[in-house]
């Protein structure tokens, strides 16, 4: 077992950034055993005991207590923060509406989102920009005109200010519930925090009252959501009442509870929790994905004129199917930065992997970003190199994990592809991008991968360019 951290350390460096607290060996072997606040953790970081894990033995794991302490406060009980009956009916529900052919429908109010950024940038000229905040700004604006078009009066600036607010605080959050704290024990940035998920929930909330009250719930997202219904429940399968009716926790949202929705539909707290975890999920995480590349591709000039060639030759309206080389440039910079830098689970049983007991109740981490860095998988690991995704190259599935893997792995996986290739193909035909600041900004982790300080670039259009 790997030496522990003294608590007051260990939690310093969780709030400051969670990388910072996991232990060296993650870079380089297997599976790491550690003690964190005098409870037994694993990190797993070896690809066939990750497969066995996560696909073999995924009934054996649930939500990690303290992230669920730490997220449920803004996105309640959706399909991030559930287990069991609860997870499963909201992933059947809503898994229609993030269908190939659902997200292709989405793509010209894509289109028009990103078009609404190239615009305003080129009316700005060229300047300094923190293109983290102008990564926020434009997912947002897409979330807006493919999840709620109707619903022109959310504050796209307030939104982003209060999500930011409440992760601010998450790595407090989730180091005092690794503790064993209550969750009314203040902390720094407490107040703030709980008025932020509180303006985000209302907000969210009045939203799917308005719409319910309506005599038409609409084609965009919540109004495929409201019309879903779980394929199971209408053929009153079993399994949906197992281990329902535990008492609700304070916060309102147990573990598994009553039933959040059934075969008439989602219910108004169900819409909420779910609306709003695909709002912070579609925006948070493509907005960071896109603000990396950027400045991937600003330091590298002849991966970025490859790719601005393969766009100018297949045309505005490309998807990432016709261009294979700006995904291999997506998922060669989603290995280095990956949003979702941490897999948690919590041991619901015992499990033997690799010779290893895990015994139930143990924390079980798969620590992404190491993982995509680690020492025997890649080679060469902290280089900028999308022909590591060249069609025809060998690497193991279960080692490259941006989306997670196994009966969890991201629901809105091709949404956020779709996403990152409709940016490409409308910014950076236009835009030349360069570094404004050395060193490259440090990836801090605070439930998604954050550049510390934004992202400053010099945008510039090609039209201005010598």
């Amino acid at each position: 077992m790997t030496a522990a951290l003294a608590s007051p350390v260990l939690l310093r460096r969780i709030v400051r950034n969670m990388i910072e607290s996991w232990p060296a060996e993650v870079y380089e072997d297997g599976l790491v055993e550690v003690a964190r606040f005098g409870r037994r953790t694993f990190f797993v970081c070896d690809p066939a005991l990750i497969r066995t894990l996560m696909v073999d033995r995924a009934e054996a794991l649930v939500r990690e207590d303290f992230m669920i302490a730490a997220l449920s406060p803004m996105l309640g009980r959706g399909i991030l923060t559930s287990d069991g009956a609860r997870w499963r009916d909201q992933r059947r529900t809503v898994a229609p509406v993030f269908r190939p052919d659902a997200i292709a429908a989405l793509v010209p109010s894509m289109r028009e989102a990103v078009a609404r950024t190239a615009e305003r940038w080129d009316a700005q000229g060229a300047g300094t920009r923190d293109v983290l905040d102008e990564m926020m700004r434009t997912t947002f604006d897409i979330i807006g005109s493919t999840m709620l078009p109707k619903e022109p009066s959310l504050d796209v600036a307030a939104f982003g200010t209060s999500l930011t607010t409440y992760l601010d605080s998450v790595g407090w959050r989730i180091g005092l519930s690794m503790l064993g704290a209550p969750a009314w024990m203040p902390h720094p940035g407490a107040g703030k925090a709980a008025r932020a998920a509180a303006t985000l929930r209302a907000g969210i909330a009045d939203v799917v009252a308005r719409r319910r009250a309506s005599a038409e719930p609409g084609d965009d997202l919540l109004g495929l959501m409201m019309q879903a219904r779980d394929p199971e429940a209408a053929t009153g399968c079993p399994h949906r009442t197992a281990g329902m009716g535990k008492i609700e926790t304070e916060s309102g949202h147990g573990r598994t509870g009553p039933g959040h929705h059934g075969a008439a539909g989602m219910s108004d707290q169900a819409l909420t929790d779910n609306l709003l975890t695909f709002i912070a999920a579609g925006h948070e995480t493509t907005a960071l994905a896109m603000a990396w590349i950027f400045r991937l591709l600003a330091e590298h000039p002849r991966i970025e004129g490859r790719l601005r060639a393969e766009i100018a030759a297949a045309g505005p309206a490309a998807s990432l199917d016709d261009l294979p080389y700006a995904r291999q440039v997506v998922m060669e910079a989603m290995r280095l930065y990956p949003p979702a830098p941490m897999v948690v689970r919590q041991a619901a049983q015992e499990i033997r992997l690799g010779g290893a007991t895990i015994p139930a109740g143990a924390s079980v981490h798969i620590p992404v970003y190491a993982i995509h860095r680690h020492r025997a998988l890649w080679g060469d690991p902290e280089a900028f190199d999308p022909d590591r995704f060249a069609p025809g190259v060998q690497r193991d599935r279960y080692g490259y994990l941006p989306f997670g893997a196994g009966p969890r792995v991201c629901i809105g996986m091709g949404f956020a592809l779709a996403e990152c290739s409709v940016i490409l193909a409308g910014l950076l035909p236009h835009f030349r991008f360069e570094a404004a600041a050395e060193p490259r900004p440090q990836a801090r982790f605070k439930v998604t991968l954050r550049p510390h300080g934004g992202m400053p670039l010099r945008v510039v259009p090609r039209r201005l360019a010598p």
